[in-house]
């Protein structure tokens, strides 16, 4: 539940009855619907910066108008409203709506983090995309207003998306090494909607999805909300353990492998290529078809990194994943799949299905960035400003958690994957640091077992809060 409203304390209304009058609002015209549990007083009180005594005169009054009731082990909910005491019928209990829809909700630190990340105060060392300063915010407008500005098209685009993006595309994959058709070449709103097609399309329910184990798989419900489970493989230094795929794949039905070879999210793991060709190796021998993930395979330090899997599959066997929303900004949500052309053929048909096809905007603005090699440019300068944002966030670690912990120096992406050696619950940790203004991203929302970890992040925070958030992290390590 949002609020968004904030308080006038200049005004001559007393502030209870102000909060009295936003929540009334909120019930009578259906926003706040009957069940809806209404937050903690301190929660409450925290939100509005009044205190707690102005939280439970205003909620005393709601109460006496029969509007709230608290329930024992529920909380305060809303127990009628207008339409309740008006109609002849009672109206619909949405709460069980939202309970019975088949999406799984978020696991709830995921949801604390969400929600926290709309705090324009908090000090996110978790968060994985580009900091705003890094997004070439100005460059994007200039492309809008140039002279190629005149081929944009507000229009729907094909099936597969704008032909011309999928040209420039498949050329810039011969990049790295995958030789890909316009036509086996389907554009999407981002690497999320990727998933979320081929579980719809290509999978059945009670598939079994293999997957690096820990993984940022687990920290969304693509696959098990269509009725899929998830089955981790152990990793090393080289990537995902392949000497049991075989036989995890005759005994669990495998149905296919996902996989995040370059600069792996969570641990920041470049698969090698010596480990690539054995994955690939096995899964042919298996008959397992691949997810390869590479949106972070641009983002590379010291040198480029091994071909995609891709670049080594001759039988169709990979599905390949890139996008632009670590590179060129998340709200762009421009990603594609590329694969043998009955899957892409049946991905769109789904896609049109659904959303009828991405931003012809956001498909302009790619296709510009590629074609004009703007993209190059830019993607130099931000592994020179990643690089930098690395080693600073070493520097802080080795200085204040040499005796806590250990951790990775990765060759590319976004992440430090830190390993806590005190015997610490991280969720405390985690509610401890929100409570200061820090927020984390624990081991335990990519592997639920995960007690020892945090996915660092040198991407997103301005370096001023990196370095005080990390000091103050090590702090409560220690207390805890």
């Amino acid at each position: 539940m949002s609020i968004e409203w904030m308080l006038n304390k200049s005004s001559s209304i007393p502030l209870h009855k102000q909060i009295y009058e936003y929540i009334k609002r909120k019930i009578m015209n259906g926003e706040w619907s009957v069940g809806t549990r209404i937050p903690p007083q301190r929660d409450l009180a925290e939100k509005f910066q009044v205190n707690r005594s102005t939280i439970v005169y205003a909620l005393g009054e709601l109460a006496a108008d029969g509007l709230i009731e608290s329930k024992v082990g529920k909380g305060t909910v809303v127990v009628n409203n207008t339409w309740s005491l008006m109609a002849s019928t009672p109206p619909p209990d949405w709460n069980s709506y939202v309970k019975s829809g088949f999406y799984h909700p978020n696991i709830q630190m995921i949801q604390e983090i969400n929600k926290a990340e709309s705090n324009p105060n908090i000090i996110r060392l978790g968060t994985g995309e580009l900091s705003p300063k890094l997004l070439p915010t100005e460059k994007m407008k200039q492309i809008f207003m140039s002279k190629s500005s005149t081929k944009l098209s507000l229009g729907y685009s094909e099936p597969k998306g704008s032909i011309f993006l999928r040209e420039i595309i498949s050329e810039y994959l011969k990049s790295k090494g995958i030789d890909a058709s316009p036509s086996s070449i389907l554009i999407v709103s981002g690497g999320l909607q990727a998933l979320q097609l081929i579980s719809f399309g290509l999978l059945h329910r009670d598939s079994t999805i293999f997957l690096e184990s820990p993984s940022y798989l687990h920290s969304i419900h693509v696959f098990q909300s269509a009725g899929m489970n998830l089955l981790g493989i152990s990793m090393d230094d080289e990537g995902i353990q392949t000497e049991e795929i075989g036989r995890l794949k005759r005994q669990h039905n495998g149905a296919l492998l996902y996989t995040i070879p370059s600069f792996h999210n969570p641990t920041g793991i470049l698969m090698s290529s010596n480990r690539r060709m054995e994955l690939l190796n096995v899964c042919k021998k298996e008959r397992l078809p691949i997810i390869e993930d590479d949106v972070y395979g641009d983002l590379c330090f010291e040198r480029i990194p091994p071909n995609p899997l891709k670049s080594l599959d001759n039988q169709g066997l990979v599905l390949y994943m890139g996008s632009m929303s670590k590179t060129l900004g998340p709200g762009l949500r421009i990603g594609w799949i590329v694969g043998p052309e009955p899957v892409i053929d049946r991905l769109s048909d789904i896609k049109m299905q659904t959303d009828y096809g991405s931003s012809s905007l956001s498909q302009f603005a790619v296709a510009e960035w590629l074609s004009s090699g703007q993209y190059h440019e830019h993607i130099k300068k931000i592994r020179t400003e990643l690089t930098y944002r690395r080693d600073f966030t070493l520097a802080i670690l080795n200085k204040y958690f040499k005796e806590l912990a250990t951790w990775n120096k990765p060759k590319g992406g976004f992440y430090i994957w830190l390993t806590i050696h005190k015997h610490i619950s991280v969720y405390k940790l985690f509610e401890k640091a929100l409570k200061e203004g820090i927020l984390l991203n624990p081991g335990n929302i990519y592997d639920r077992n995960d007690q020892h970890h945090l996915r660092i992040s040198y991407a997103y925070a301005p370096l001023h809060q990196l370095e005080k958030g990390l000091i103050r992290i090590a702090e409560l390590i220690q207390d805890l």
